[in-house]
């Protein structure tokens, strides 16, 4: 079955993954390596605000009093990088091969301590900040601490960081209302943008009551949800959202980069991502994206921990959250803004401690983006994901019935990408099938004629010609293959993975050809012995007269060297410098511009060359079509 997937990754059957080309496992599988997303989070500064106990006792009331003890853990670039290469928007899961697994709400509420119940999280957005910091903090940032509707982090931080002792209450209000955007904007809803957040969510801080009948756990899953499925897109390079929720998430629940915990009393504390606080130990210095991806490739039941909050001491579970735990498995719509996002938990049953079923195909949805307009009220537009989210505690999952679980795998292993990273590197593919190619052309050249009909010349002359074309172009674009594998091993340095920054976005660079030269060497040797092994050196006479002289093989001793006839005409120039002066039309044009007669000249010399086989001229009387013709024009003499 390996064998099979090596060839075919998948999916077999693609009415689940219907984006597949979109995806960046298709980029992997091709041999474009994006190296590690850069990861926008902010947790670093957290712990640079004071706090009053007034203000303390705000962040309580509205819901944060857990998000606010938030650990500065080391995000691991590579981790999060591979599971976003497992992670399809489609399904708003990861797809492993052990099956489908998600970030669900109930992690959510373990995690992170955050409300996953009550009123969605919704309101007006702006393009312009000065009106809405004033009402909500009393001053507004200047010029160059906003952005449309944004302001910078670092204004709220040098602004609001530390509150007098003798504020007024309105002042604590204002300072605490700072430190909640603040709060919000570096860790559930951290964006690309890097050191912004978004001034939409300081109205829903004007009542502190009131914010604490938000839904926020559900806000920053449906957040996650929108970054991780933008992050899967082959053309992305960043990724925002609560990153230490997934990264501790998959400490949790996969044996993958698992670092190694000291036995400490706050490790028994509430949130439990609190578990990973702290510095971690393990060898994480020579771990890069590769490394991860070979080890999610290669996942085995053992490694996964289904239920990992099984065995945690629920005593210290607050009585609010443990009430809301049944809505993690809540089939039912999350939203945050614009961000309306599916929580699929009938796809990752084990998650709960069920049998997992085969689940109920999704129905695609648009996925909203936010209003231009400042003052643009989101709830007029999202009216159906909204009362979706209302019906919330109908859409519970049960199984009743017992599951037959390899059912479930047969299905899942014909709809889903076993691998994402290659088990044999394109470097060695493309060896096997430049052997493959010349063993083919081999044996068509010396195969006889005498005794066919014309549909049986025609069929080998087709395969001749397919066969040569295809060897013809290598020589083209094996600078190309070498220069991707030499990139994807440079790439892989040792020390923390290098982040790929702004402006990387584009991974076919001109200059990748010249900054990869020197390894075409061997190969340019490889292709020219491929070469002189076709036993039919007639064939390529007619490159004598084309304007390209870079085309020509090297010369070489023996019955062959007439295969460089023209070589006194060309200049002593690299392979992979042609490369890069010429495309591949030249290759496929170059023998449609010598005339007739040059054919025929090459044709009557060649006749008196020794061969490995017995030549005979294919008559064109013999080709059935215009197309037939234009290849006998290609190979005039035919073995």
């Amino acid at each position: 079955m390996m064998e099979f997937y090596a060839t075919n990754p998948g999916p077999i059957d693609n009415c689940i993954l219907y984006d597949q080309d979109k995806h960046v496992s298709a980029a992997v599988w091709e041999g474009q390596e994006r190296g590690a997303l850069r990861c926008h989070e902010h947790t670093s500064k957290l712990d640079r605000w004071t706090l009053t106990e007034k203000q303390i006792e705000l962040v309580k009331k509205a819901g944060f009093g857990y998000l606010r003890l938030l650990p500065a853990i080391s995000l691991d670039n590579p981790l999060i990088s591979a599971l976003v290469e497992r992670w399809r928007r489609e399904t708003n899961t990861f797809h492993l091969t052990v099956g489908e697994m998600t970030v669900t709400l109930e992690d959510v509420a373990y995690l992170l301590g955050l409300p996953i119940d009550g009123e969605p999280v919704i309101g007006v957005t702006y393009t312009t900040c000065d009106a809405v910091c004033v009402k909500f903090l009393g001053k507004a940032p200047d010029l160059g601490y906003r952005s449309g509707g944004m302001v910078k982090l670092s204004w709220l931080k040098d602004t609001f960081s530390k509150c007098p002792e003798d504020a007024s209450i309105e002042d604590i209000e204002r300072h605490t209302r700072a430190y909640l955007l603040y709060l919000v904007g570096s860790t559930v809803f951290s964006t690309t943008t890097g050191n912004k957040v978004p001034v939409m969510y300081l109205p829903l801080f004007e009542n502190f009551d009131q914010t604490g009948k938000y839904a926020w756990g559900a806000a920053a899953l449906s957040f996650l949800y929108r970054a991780l499925g933008n992050a899967s897109l082959k053309s992305q390079s960043t990724i925002s959202g609560c990153l230490t929720l997934l990264q501790c998430w998959s400490y949790y629940h996969l044996n993958v980069g698992r670092p190694k915990l000291s036995h400490d009393p706050i490790h028994e504390c509430f949130p439990f991502v609190l578990r990973w606080k702290g510095k971690q130990t393990g060898p994480t210095s020579n771990r890069d994206v590769a490394f991860y991806r070979k080890s999610l490739d290669s996942l085995s039941p053992t490694d996964v921990e289904w239920r990992p909050y099984a065995n945690v001491s629920h005593t210290v579970i607050p009585e609010d959250i443990k009430n809301s735990l049944i809505l993690g498995r809540s089939k039912t719509m999350l939203i945050c803004f614009d961000k309306a996002e599916r929580h699929l938990p009938d796809r990752c049953l084990r998650q709960y401690g069920m049998q997992q079923l085969i689940p109920q195909d999704v129905q695609s949805w648009e996925r909203k983006s936010r209003g231009v307009d400042g003052g643009v009220d989101l709830a007029g537009k999202m009216e159906s994901e909204l009362n979706e989210w209302s019906d919330r505690r109908l859409h519970i999952v049960e199984v009743d019935e017992d599951v037959e679980e390899s059912e479930y795998m047969e299905w899942y292993s014909n709809i889903t990408r076993k691998l994402v990273g290659r088990p044999i590197p394109i470097s060695s593919e493309f060896q096997r099938m430049s052997a493959a190619l010349r063993d083919i052309a081999h044996v068509a050249d010396t195969l006889s004629t005498q005794g066919m009909d014309d549909q049986q010349l025609h069929s080998v002359t087709r395969i001749r010609y397919i066969a040569h074309d295809c060897l013809r172009d290598q020589v083209g674009s094996s600078t190309i293959v070498v220069a991707n594998s030499t990139n994807e091993v440079g790439k892989r340095v040792r020390g923390k993975e290098r982040v790929r920054r702004k402006g990387m976005g584009k991974r076919k660079r001109k200059d990748d050809l010249m900054q990869f030269y020197s390894p075409v060497v061997d190969v340019q040797s490889q292709l020219c012995a491929a070469a002189i092994e076709v036993d039919q050196p007639q064939l390529y006479e007619v490159v004598s007269e084309v304007d390209h002289p870079q085309l020509c093989l090297p010369a070489s001793e023996g019955d062959d060297a007439q295969f460089c006839d023209v070589a006194k005409k060309v200049n002593d120039v690299p392979l992979c410098d042609a490369a890069n002066d010429i495309d591949d039309s030249h290759f496929r044009c170059a023998a449609a511009k010598i005339d007739e007669d040059q054919l025929s000249h090459g044709a009557s010399e060649s006749a008196s060359r020794p061969s490995h086989a017995s030549n005979e001229v294919l008559p064109q009387s013999s080709l059935e079509t215009s197309e037939d013709v234009a290849l006998q024009k290609d190979y005039s003499v035919l073995a």
